[in-house]
């Protein structure tokens, strides 16, 4: 079953940028790249920072703190220090609004 919640505007959004959003009391990062729209827990999994205002470069954003990288299609950690992947979650746009599938 799914349950998906309308989180942003997706004017909101820009390329190459995250936002933050709280759906349900969830902390998730939204990430508009050139080949789609990805969320990802906004929290790194290393420290406490916020991976809404990590550097994204492709795929993959840097956490602010300690330079660990994550694949935000995925929440995979592209380098570390950080050792656990960041939880992804499932993203569809529909009449220019950004939902989030909470149910996974």
């Amino acid at each position: 079953m799914s349950n998906w919640i309308d989180v942003a505007a997706e004017a909101d959004l820009f390329e190459g940028a995250g936002i933050a959003v709280a759906p349900e009391g969830q902390d998730i990062a939204v990430f508009k790249l050139e080949d789609g729209v990805y969320a990802i827990n906004n929290l790194c999994s290393h420290g406490n920072a916020k991976l809404c205002d990590g550097f994204v470069e492709g795929h993959n954003v840097e956490c602010p703190f300690h330079q660990a990288m994550f694949d935000v299609r995925d929440g995979s950690v592209s380098c570390g220090p950080a050792t656990e992947p960041a939880k992804s979650w499932p993203v569809k746009i529909e009449d220019g609004r950004v939902y989030l599938d909470l149910a996974v």
